[in-house]
C-alpha cells in the first residue's frame, strides 16, 4: 500500500523508521509536515520518501496513495481523519483522536460512513508483556475479573511547552492506559474518580496540569480499576498492569535491559529498566504498524478501531471534571453533557 505520512515529530519519525525496516507491505511515497525544513527533508531521503510537502493536502488529493498516518499535534487529528476518508483513503491515527467528544465522534463516523479502515494508535495493546497479561485473562486463567491495577511512570517530566498544549495529564499520559484498562477488563467503565498534585515541578502546576494522579474506574461489570501516573520515576519507565480475579492474578513486571544480576557480601544489582518509551515498547509500535498493515492487505477490522478512540477520551473527561470538582463523575454525565452519541449510529 503507498502511504503518505503527516507530521515528522517524535513519534513520525519512530513510525518512518519501523515501517521501512520492519513492514514493508507499506510503501512511504510522501511525508507532509507544516514546520518543514533541511533536517526533516535529510530524514525523509534517508528513508527514501519521494516526496516531502508542507500541506497535507497534497496528500489526500494524491490517487496514488492509498493510506494516511496521522502523527501530526492533537488538535489536527479530527480534521485530518475526516479530510481522509473523505479522500477515500485507509487511516492510522495517533492517539487521542481529539479533545473534544463531539469532534471525536465525527471524525470516527467518517471513517465508518466512508468505509475506509481506521486503527487507533494504542500501541501498549501491542506490547509483549500487557498482551500475555491480556491472553490469560480472555482465556480464562484467571476467572472473573475483579481488580484490575496499572501504573504509568515517566523517567522524568515532558518541557513545560508541551504540556501547556498536551490537554493536560489525563488526556495526554493516562489515556493510553484507560484504554488498557478497558482492553483488560473486556467492557466498559462506568465511573470515575480522580485525585492529583503537582509533586515533581511546580512549573507544570503553574501550567495548569498535575504530575501525580491516581484514579478509580468502575466496569459495567461490577470490576474495580487503579490507575496511577507520574510524571517523574527516578529509576526508569515503570510500566506494569495486574488483574486479579476469581481464579487467580495475572501481572507483568518491567522490561529490563538484560536478566543478568551480580549478588556480593554487600548487594544485589540487575540491570536498570528502560528510561526512554520508544525502548520500552520498541516491538509494541513495530506491531501496531504490522498489525494495520494486515487490515490493508487483508480488509477485515483493525485489532484497534475507530469506535475504540472514543471510551478513553470519555474517561479523561470524567477524571479532569472529578479531579476539578472532587467527585466521581459517571460516563453517562459526560456522555449527556457532551450531546455525544457512544455508539456509532450513522
Amino acid at each position: 500500500m503507498n502511504t503518505g505520512i503527516i507530521g515528522a515529530g517524535r513519534i513520525g519519525r519512530v513510525h518512518i523508521r519501523n515501517i521501512t525496516s520492519s513492514v514493508p507491505q507499506i510503501n512511504i511515497t510522501a511525508l507532509a509536515d507544516p514546520m518543514l525544513n533541511e533536517e526533516i527533508t535529510a530524514f525523509a531521503r534517508q528513508h527514501h520518501i519521494p516526496k516531502v510537502t508542507t500541506d497535507a493536502r497534497e496528500i489526500f488529493d494524491d490517487p496514488d496513495i492509498d493510506a494516511v498516518i496521522i502523527c501530526s499535534s492533537t488538535n489536527t487529528h479530527a480534521e485530518y481523519i475526516i479530510e481522509a476518508a473523505k479522500a477515500g483513503k485507509h487511516i492510522f491515527c495517533e492517539k487521542p483522536v481529539d479533545y473534544d467528544l463531539a469532534r471525536v465522534r465525527e471524525a470516527i463516523d467518517a471513517a465508518e460512513n466512508a468505509g475506509v479502515i481506521l486503527q487507533i494508535g494504542f500501541c501498549r495493546r501491542f506490547d509483549h508483556n500487557h498482551r500475555a497479561v491480556y491472553d490469560m485473562v480472555r482465556s480464562g486463567s484467571v476467572g472473573d475479573v475483579n481488580l484490575i491495577r496499572i501504573s504509568s511512570r515517566d523517567p522524568e517530566p515532558p518541557s513545560i511547552d508541551y504540556v501547556k498544549v498536551s490537554g493536560g495529564i489525563f488526556y495526554d499520559m493516562m489515556i493510553h492506559d484507560f484504554d488498557m484498562a478497558r482492553f483488560l477488563a473486556g467492557c466498559e467503565v462506568t465511573e470515575v474518580q480522580a485525585w492529583g498534585s503537582v509533586l515533581v515541578d511546580p512549573a507544570i502546576g503553574e501550567a495548569g496540569d498535575v504530575d501525580t494522579a491516581a484514579v478509580m474506574l468502575r466496569f459495567e461489570n461490577g470490576a474495580i480499576g487503579m490507575i496511577d501516573n507520574s510524571r517523574q520515576a527516578v529509576y526508569g519507565y515503570d510500566q506494569r498492569v495486574e488483574v486479579f480475579g476469581s481464579r487467580g492474578m495475572a501481572f507483568n513486571d518491567n522490561d529490563v535491559l538484560h536478566t543478568a544480576r551480580i549478588l556480593t557480601a554487600d548487594s544485589t544489582c540487575s540491570a536498570p529498566m528502560h528510561r526512554v518509551m520508544f525502548d520500552r515498547y520498541t516491538q509494541a509500535f513495530i506491531s501496531e504498524m504490522q498489525s494495520f498493515a494486515r487490515a490493508l492487505e487483508t480488509g477485515t477490522g483493525p485489532e484497534v478501531n475507530g469506535e475504540d478512540g472514543l471510551p478513553p477520551v470519555l474517561m479523561a473527561a470524567a477524571a479532569t471534571l472529578s479531579m476539578k470538582e472532587h467527585r466521581p463523575v459517571k460516563i453517562s454525565e459526560i456522555i449527556e453533557t457532551a450531546n455525544v452519541n457512544p455508539v456509532h449510529t450513522a
